[in-house]
């Protein structure tokens, strides 16, 4: 397979959002450049279903969770993920990229193929974006889900240790919300 022309080069914001929502599914941009994510296991669109259901409800009025929607986190050079879950004010529901500053909570579940970029890199790049809250969802094999919390240090923009759950998560912030991971 030959991929198209514009993959190959650097793509600015304005490039970006003038593309149709077809050539936008399942991919991010990364310093100008596109990164194509392969298609999710059943398994990692369960969990990433059931923990945006319990975010959702667990949010109130005030806070959204839903999946698969562009993230700009910055404009030059562009960096455009699609975490797989997002918790965002709900009055921003119609602004399109969302912006950090909508966000309260990015989760990555790590699939096979993006565990590096999904500890590390994305960590990285949503922290200094100033996203108050990270969760890793890791799927060891044969075992039940480990859910890594991950808080803000605003002065340092990086993450410190919040906390880990093995199964079922029951967490306090950024509201309380219990989800059963166990029964997939």
């Amino acid at each position: 397979m030959i991929a198209p022309a514009w993959m190959h080069h650097q793509v600015t914001a304005e490039q970006y959002d003038s593309w149709s929502e077809e050539q936008c599914a399942g991919i991010e941009i990364v310093d100008g450049m596109v990164v194509v994510s392969p298609s999710a296991s059943k398994r990692h669109n369960r969990l990433a279903r059931i923990i945006t259901n319990a975010l959702d409800v667990a949010g109130g009025p005030e806070w959204n969770a839903d999946s698969d929607f562009d993230l700009r986190l910055q404009d030059v050079p562009l960096i455009n993920r699609r975490p797989d879950i997002v918790v965002y004010q709900a009055e921003t529901l119609d602004i399109m990229p969302a912006r950090p500053e909508h966000v309260l909570l990015v989760v990555e579940i790590v699939s096979p193929g993006s565990e590096s970029t999904d500890r590390f890199v994305k960590a990285g790049e949503y922290a200094r974006a100033g996203i108050t809250y990270y969760w890793r969802v890791e799927q060891p094999a044969g075992g039940v889900p480990l859910v890594y919390i991950y808080v803000l240090d605003p002065a340092a923009r990086t993450y410190r240790d919040a906390g880990v759950f093995a199964g079922v998560v029951e967490a306090a912030a950024p509201f309380p919300v219990k989800i059963d991971l166990t029964r997939l």
